[in-house]
């Protein structure tokens, strides 16, 4: 059992909504951690449809939240048979590089205490 002070290292991701691949612009719209020692993996999702449609006026917000549902539903290891997968494994599937409308930034790493405290604070920083 890890003691309150035992630091933990982590890797995070931030989920991003990119309406015109080609154009590279995007918002961020929810974060993904991840600590394989623990086997912790928490998603948050935060769909701002002003903003979205600030970017793009023809945005179909309704499709975007099924396909941001599914980031979650991974995560939680449910309904899935990636949601099978060991949660490091889950993480690199979720963050891999692809060419779509909901890509992930670069995973970086870091040490915490607390790994909730630390999500709450980079969802915070980075997505609301």
């Amino acid at each position: 059992m890890p003691t309150q002070s035992e630091k933990h290292l982590y890797e995070y991701a931030v989920v991003r909504y990119m309406p015109l691949v080609e154009r590279e612009e995007f918002i961020n719209v929810g974060l993904i951690m991840m600590c394989k020692r623990r086997r912790w993996l928490r998603v948050a999702i935060h769909c701002d449809e002003a903003r979205i449609c600030a970017l793009y006026r023809n945005a179909d917000i309704e499709v975007l939240r099924t396909q941001l549902a599914s980031f979650e539903r991974i995560s939680s290891g449910k309904q899935s048979p990636i949601g099978d997968l060991d949660v490091h494994e889950r993480f690199r599937w979720l963050t891999a590089v692809r060419s779509a409308c909901l890509t992930t930034s670069r995973p970086h790493p870091g040490k915490t205490t607390d790994l909730d405290s630390t999500f709450n604070r980079l969802f915070s920083e980075l997505v609301m």
